[in-house]
């Protein structure tokens, strides 16, 4: 692993950024079709994680600028739901050519608000987030919101006003998820990204309203989850809420909108497994492996953080989960030789410094990294890549979301304790399984309970339903399943 001197971190703002802040976005909201100042006095900081410097102050909405942007939201609803399929359709693909015309801004902005290495920002952040507006739009077009059951029309309208509130982790990603699917089933949004990641969803912002949305149909508010958050939760117009975050996150969402009994759909957070079977060709599987569990710096809530071997093949798996980590290089995130660059902000840097402590005092052998930051790096939110081996399914660093660079390998002697040990979780969002035998393979993916699995590392399928068992959250994202989530089902019984 290498690591560049701390003077080649980058201070400055991104061009992208600098616009933004001269269109004086970061102390607006977009509501009903206009930028306005938010009702809020209230500031918060976005930080530079490569240097821990200040960018830009944004504006905090509050309840006040959530309730203006429902009642936009309400007003807008009935006439964009009565939109034919192919102008919602036609309508993403505007906001999907826009996305691409200006990938390398939203690359920029990705790199300075959440560290994200500029290579990485380029080749996974925005162009997947371009995917799921290309699927939507698609989707608008062919999915059967009415279908024939003997004399019966079954009918999926859209659900109405939903509440969208995404993470800091994959900032544009998660915004188009959720925003993509609400417009095309005719659904109007209020969302909320995260205060520590608001550049993306501001430029975000600005290309729906140079696509054409309608006032109100879109709307911005910024702030945190106690009071905007909060606000959208609960709010009596609002239909449905959609939240990515932490469990504890989505628990409070949950409580917020149960008085108005509203629908809640929530991806949280995850500990997921890959399993390696005994036949699996190791270096096939451990590398990328490593490489998964890694990406994002670790921050994916689907990350496979528990790698689970044959105990016969522990030293074999180790010496190749090294030969990984040694590939990499921790830099500053402007170079587009950095693989990883920090993390997103300070509570999660500190967060994974006392996951990485706590897995030496429970005694898991370090096998690489550890606490602190890496060499020649002496400011930013840096960490160092960090594996521990062998590990104890009771262990914290084996049952707690660190999100972050921390891999656990936790090794078995028969498949069926293999299968155990991946399913002795509170979480069951994703998993891998590996192995030469597809079959073999197969039959452990089906006993795996979780929402997504993985065989052999396949291309990313942006059809494929994603979603949580247990306290990973309910509710699917992408895909026809994703749609689903923002309609509403009637029947009209004698139709025919």
């Amino acid at each position: 692993m290498s690591a560049a001197p701390a003077a080649r971190q980058v201070s400055e703002p991104t061009a992208p950024l600098e616009g933004l802040l001269g269109r004086g976005r970061l102390g607006q909201a977009f509501i009903d079709g206009e930028w306005r100042a938010p009702s809020g006095k209230a500031h918060s900081e976005v930080v530079n994680p490569a240097t821990e410097a200040p960018l830009a102050e944004l504006a905090l909405g509050n309840a006040g600028d959530v309730d203006a942007a429902a009642q936009a939201a309400a007003r807008a609803f009935p006439a964009f739901a009565g939109w034919p399929r192919a102008e919602r359709a036609a309508l993403l693909r505007r906001v999907h050519g826009l996305i691409l015309e200006r990938a390398e801004d939203f690359a920029q902005l990705l790199m300075a608000e959440m560290g994200a290495p500029i290579a990485y920002a380029r080749a996974a952040q925005v162009p997947l987030a371009a995917e799921h507006v290309r699927v939507a739009a698609e989707l608008a077009e062919s999915y059967p919101f009415q279908t024939m059951r003997s004399t019966t029309l079954i009918v999926r309208e859209p659900i109405g006003v939903c509440g969208l509130i995404t993470p800091w982790n994959w900032p544009l990603y998660q915004i188009t998820a959720k925003v993509a699917p609400a417009l095309a089933t005719g659904c109007t949004v209020v969302l909320k990204p995260s205060e520590l990641s608001p550049l993306s969803a501001l430029l975000f912002a600005e290309l729906l309203e140079e696509a054409g949305v309608p006032p109100g149909v879109f709307n911005l508010v910024n702030g945190d989850g106690p009071e905007v958050g909060a606000a959208i939760a609960s709010h009596p117009l609002i239909a449905m809420v959609s939240i990515t975050g932490s469990t504890r996150a989505g628990v409070e969402v949950a409580r917020a909108a149960a008085p108005t009994v509203k629908r809640v759909t929530q991806e949280l957070g995850g500990k997921s497994a890959n399993i390696v079977l005994p036949d699996a060709d190791l270096e096939q599987a451990i590398p990328p492996g490593v490489a998964a569990a890694f990406r994002n710096c670790g921050q994916s809530c689907s990350a496979p953080t528990r790698l689970i071997v044959p105990r016969a093949r522990l030293a074999e798996v180790e010496a190749l989960a090294l030969e990984a980590v040694a590939a990499m290089s921790v830099d500053d995130p402007r170079s587009e030789e950095t693989t990883h660059g920090p993390l997103a902000n300070g509570a999660q840097w500190q967060r994974v410094q006392d996951m990485i402590a706590a897995g030496i005092e429970e005694g898991a052998r370090l096998l690489c990294g550890g606490p602190g930051r890496p060499e020649g790096l002496e400011r930013g939110f840096y960490a160092r890549p960090t594996i521990f081996s062998p590990v104890s399914r009771g262990m914290r660093i084996a049952r707690e979301e660190i999100f972050g660079p921390v891999l656990a390998i936790l090794p078995y002697d028969t498949v069926d304790e293999a299968v155990e040990i991946a399913n002795d979780s509170v979480y069951g969002l994703g998993g891998h399984v590996q192995g030469e035998d597809k079959e073999a393979a197969r039959e452990v993916a089906l006993r795996m309970r979780t929402g997504q699995v993985h065989i052999n590392y396949p291309a990313w399928d942006p059809y494929a339903p994603f979603g949580g068992y247990k306290q990973s959250g309910n509710g699917r994202e992408y895909g026809p399943q994703g749609l689903e989530e923002y309609l509403e089902t009637k029947s009209i019984v004698g139709f025919a």
